[in-house]
């Protein structure tokens, strides 16, 4: 998080009220000038600082710190419902299962935040997915085991021209077992799809995050390699 108290402050108390409590909670502080940091110890969470700013240093740098053999990981913005951890873990509870990616429902009125968020998310699966050649990863709501991570760190990219949860899809690789679980839901802001020149920049990124990994990987080899993605 950066400069989020007021998002940050409503996720840990719905973190701190899950059916299954996470044995840690993990807040990295990306160079904050606000009450975030605070805010995150006054909820007993352990704060990381990463003075690198950009998602991609920072989500890094939790990984790097969580202590768990699964990691979740979530957006300060980020809603999970009481089963949210639970949910996740069962769905880890398969071996054969090495991440586990969710949806979202933006903050609109009435039906909009669902139907915005299925168009949103299902265009970001669907490409991604072709892009790739297998299926990729959602930060605002996903979860990997932690020996995942390990494998994937050397790939990973910590500059901030990245997309951080789409590099750590590619950098898992076509090998890994995914579940796209559309059930696995998180409210989530509506401020990320607003129209302006953020377009811009997000998708300069995607392109960047895409053409690094090819170089090593293109799509259709990735194709040819990758295990066919379970559901749940």
């Amino acid at each position: 998080m950066r400069d989020d108290a007021a998002h940050l402050d409503a996720c840990l108390r719905l973190l701190a009220a899950q059916t299954r409590p996470p044995d840690e909670v993990v807040v990295v502080d990306n160079a904050s000038n606000d009450a975030s940091a605070r805010v995150a110890r006054e909820h007993g969470a352990r704060v990381v600082v990463e003075p690198r700013v950009g998602i991609p240093a920072a989500a890094a740098a939790g990984y790097d710190a969580a202590r768990g053999d699964v990691l979740l990981r979530l957006d300060a913005d980020s809603r999970p419902a009481p089963d949210w951890a639970e949910r996740a873990l069962a769905t880890l509870a398969d071996p054969r299962v090495d991440a586990v990616t969710g949806h979202g429902v933006f903050d609109l009125p009435g039906r909009r935040g669902v139907r915005l968020a299925r168009v949103y998310l299902g265009a970001y699966y669907a490409l991604g997915h072709l892009a790739a050649g297998h299926p990729v990863l959602w930060g605002s709501s996903m979860a990997f085991r932690a020996s995942v991570w390990r494998a994937a760190r050397p790939r990973v990219t910590r500059t901030g021209d990245v997309h951080d949860d789409l590099d750590l899809a590619l950098a898992i690789g076509p090998g890994a077992r995914v579940v796209v679980d559309p059930g696995w839901s998180v409210g989530m802001s509506a401020r990320a799809v607003r129209p302006g020149r953020q377009w811009v920049p997000r998708v300069r990124r995607a392109l960047t995050t895409l053409t690094r990994h090819w170089r090593h990987a293109p799509p259709w080899e990735r194709w040819l390699r990758h295990r066919r993605p379970m559901s749940a």
